[in-house]
């Protein structure tokens, strides 16, 4: 699961649902997503296909994580065809298009699917996942013409930088849920950042204020991004000190 360009993360997308997988079987609450799929990746009836086996395998506990792919040295450095940022757009619509229609009912639904970028003859998704009326989608970014406007048509999360213009992309989200007669309140709002409670949680405290300023704005979830020398004990700080502060405020 490939980062922001900042973050330079090199896990590569394409193994992202391998270890998901891995996940799903080793954890019972937790749930479980790429952060984000670039929509290059995979065609849109297999990831489609990926989600529902994670969604069974985790007991109903996956969601789609999904924006128009930022990494093109990954893309290249795989062979993986990397399309310009405006095709890759029109894309990241149509696979969202395709995961619903897929996600659709019982069997999801067979007619086909014909759009600029992809085709499919009968979309076919059996067995159907166990989240109804199907999994939560993410629409990662925070392109205000763009991708918020995808967030607002179809997601149920979006997923923002904490920053001085987070207040701003909400107010471009709020105007474009009211262009698509979509209720705001309805879609999630997460933020993703680095958690650094320092040695032996030195900065615990001051992570928590970070979070809890976070709320003010409207921001539910938090998505930490765990790095350092010890990743484990970092989460055991924030297990053990950060969350119960966060639940209890």
């Amino acid at each position: 699961m490939a980062g922001p360009p900042h973050g330079r993360a090199r896990a590569a997308q394409p193994e992202c649902f391998t270890t998901l997988g891995v996940l799903a079987a080793h954890t019972r609450r937790c749930r479980l997503m790429p952060l984000v799929a670039g929509v290059h990746f995979r065609a849109p009836g297999l990831l489609a296909k990926s989600v529902t086996t994670l969604d069974v395998l985790s007991g109903g506990r996956a969601a789609l994580g999904i924006g128009a792919g930022w990494y093109e040295e990954e893309a290249r450095g795989l062979g993986i065809p990397f399309p310009p940022l405006g095709e890759r757009f029109g894309m990241l619509e149509e696979a969202v298009q395709i995961c619903l229609r897929m996600w659709d009912g019982e069997r999801g639904d067979e007619r086909p699917f014909e759009g600029e970028h992809y085709q499919l003859e009968r979309p076919l998704n059996l067995p159907q996942n166990l989240s109804r009326p199907h999994p939560p989608i993410m629409i990662g970014g925070g392109g205000e013409k763009r991708t918020l406007r995808l967030v607002a048509r179809y997601a149920d999360a979006c997923n923002l930088y904490p920053g001085p213009d987070l207040a701003h992309k909400l107010d471009v989200l709020r105007g474009h849920c009211e262009t698509e007669g979509r209720d705001y309140d309805a879609i999630e709002k997460t933020c993703v950042m680095h958690f650094d409670a320092g040695e032996n949680g030195a900065k615990a405290g001051e992570l928590t204020e970070e979070i809890l300023a976070l709320g003010a704005f409207g921001v539910t979830t938090v998505i930490g991004i765990v790095t350092g020398s010890r990743p484990h004990a970092q989460v055991d700080i924030v297990g053990e000190k950060i969350i119960p502060a966060v639940a209890d405020a």
